[in-house]
């Protein structure tokens, strides 16, 4: 293996940032890329009202509502790393996208509101996240609220959550009274002035407890309370572990506001030190090391129209080995033939820039007409299948009315575009010409009409059906599965990929018909082919 070629993934962080709405994701998100130089001003979140959306968050509807709808891939360089930020949908009806993401980083970063402590999106994210033992980091966010206590917090993570919690920054004081964070990992203080527009240079930094100074700076009493606090967790807190924190047993946790940049620089430090660079990945063949000389990646979302004007729909795509080079020909498996890879992208939120070479654990774009899929992998020799970029069964369901009938075929178009997206999925029940869509969270129905209207002039609206879970079918034996096929024809429909699904009205039905035919298999997830 070339030495070039390590150098560059050891200086690699692809991460995701997971938090319950509200948590203040986005503004943390702008201030990583404000810390790195990435973007030159904050637009508060917040202000959405007048025309400086946040840099991250592209859509109308995500511009209209203030919330992150799509995943955002950001990349910026901060010390001498390079990083790729994948900002997660965070409102209540996220999308399999969340959990796409997940599979596409080597960790996460986890928003908590200092108020709220853990919340239920948070749980789900996380149980993602365990699901591939994915490393986290912690930020305690809006410290300049009044909240919970810092241990309260920390003891509602674990109680939660089920992962150790060892505090790497600790506040000082909160709310009105908030002046800092104190940084148990380096012993130092770095006090900023609170703004928006604060730069890394516009800061004092204190090393150690004993520096005379910090009597002055911080006043006699919050002195002295911060040196009884960080005394009583040298014996009462979690010793920081890095072999736990890499098998995502234990969270490192650190403070802050990230509005008025408290937290934010302490942060970073320590998370490209400590969070991994890229690792090997899982195929169905063997696993895949990052060093190896030969290339290949995985596409795990596909994006439509991010730029109106052209109609484009991008692919998002990790690479995991070798290295990329502008214009190379590789293989794209589920196809079986050569691709050329000779428009290839990397993003800064709205921004791109193209891209002559990307290493494992970069996240590239590339144009895609409607011939690459997620899950789809490619490679420069051996054919090879990435796993764990699954379909997760929806939990709602809606049937799609056209008003127009006269854009049935536009209507199809949009919607089989959009389900090879993974914003929604498409069932096509076996009996009728009913179009219903399912989805992990109910928001995903009013985008998708949003979107057929503004990207493919469909106005279409919803209305509720009678089905309350899907299912994926299979069965060894053929005639089985046709006498299976045969009794339940009123509840079986083809997905967009064309894999046989059972939907039915709640538990009751699905266990009934799972006794009935004890040779089926009725699956909550399926892997994308």
């Amino acid at each position: 293996m070339s030495s070039k070629l390590k150098k560059e993934i050891e200086k690699r962080r692809t991460f995701g940032i997971i938090s319950h709405p509200d948590a203040g994701k986005t503004t943390l998100t702008e201030k990583l890329l404000l810390f790195g130089g990435a973007i030159k001003m904050a637009g508060a979140v917040k202000s959405r009202k007048t025309s400086n959306h946040a840099t991250s968050d592209w859509m109308s509807i995500e511009q209209e509502r203030g919330i992150s709808v799509t995943t955002s891939v950001m990349k910026f360089n901060y010390r001498d790393f390079e990083i790729n930020l994948l900002d997660t949908p965070g409102h209540q009806d996220f999308s399999e996208d969340t959990y796409r993401v997940l599979t596409a980083v080597d960790s996460a970063l986890m928003v908590i509101d200092s108020a709220k402590g853990v919340e239920a999106q948070t749980t789900k994210l996380m149980e993602v996240c365990r699901m591939r033992n994915t490393p986290i980091i912690t930020f305690i966010n809006k410290l300049d609220r009044d909240g919970m206590d810092p241990l309260d917090i920390l003891a509602d993570i674990e109680e939660k959550l089920q992962i150790e919690c060892a505090p790497l920054s600790w506040p000082i004081g909160m709310g009105k009274e908030f002046k800092g964070v104190y940084d148990l990992h380096r012993n130092e203080l770095n006090l900023f002035t609170p703004s928006q527009e604060t730069r890394p240079e516009d800061r004092i930094t204190l090393k150690g407890l004993d520096d005379p100074r910090l009597d002055e700076v911080l006043g006699k009493a919050d002195a002295e309370q911060l040196r009884e606090d960080v005394e009583l967790l040298h014996g009462a807190a979690n010793p920081f572990s890095y072999e736990d924190y890499l098998k995502a047993g234990q969270t490192p946790v650190f403070f802050g506001s990230a509005i008025n940049n408290f937290g934010v620089k302490e942060l970073l430090d320590n998370f490209v030190e400590l969070s991994p660079a890229p690792g090997p990945r899982a195929a169905v063949s063997r696993e895949v090391a990052p060093e190896e000389e030969a290339f290949s990646g995985f596409t795990f979302k596909i994006q439509a129209n991010m730029d109106p004007a052209h109609r484009d729909r991008i692919a998002f795509f990790r690479i995991c080995s070798g290295k990329f080079t502008r214009g190379m020909r590789v293989k794209h498996h589920r196809l079986g033939k050569e691709v050329n890879l000779s428009k290839a992208t990397v993003f800064m939120a709205q921004n791109r820039a193209s891209v002559d070479e990307a290493y494992p654990g970069d996240i590239i774009g590339i144009h895609n007409h409607g011939t690459i899929k997620i899950g789809d992998t490619f490679s420069d020799k051996e054919p090879l299948k990435f796993t764990g970029i699954p379909n997760f069964a929806p939990e709602h369901f809606r049937r799609v009315l056209l008003k127009n009938p006269l854009k049935t075929k536009q209507l199809h178009k949009g919607l089989v575009q959009m389900a090879e997206e993974g914003a929604v999925q498409l069932f096509r029940p076996v009996m009728g010409s009913d179009y219903i869509l399912g989805a992990v969270g109910v928001l995903q129905f009013e985008v998708t009409m949003a979107r057929l209207k503004a990207e493919y002039n469909v106005d279409a609206v919803y209305e509720t059906v009678q089905y309350n879970l899907a299912r994926w079918v299979t069965c060894d034996d053929a005639k089985t599965l046709k006498a299976f096929e045969a009794k339940n024809q009123g509840n079986l429909a083809l997905d967009a990929e064309g894999h046989l699904a059972f939907l039915a009205d709640g538990q009751w039905r699905l266990n009934h018909t799972a006794e009935l035919f004890p040779e089926i298999v009725f699956h909550t997830t399926r892997e994308h082919n």
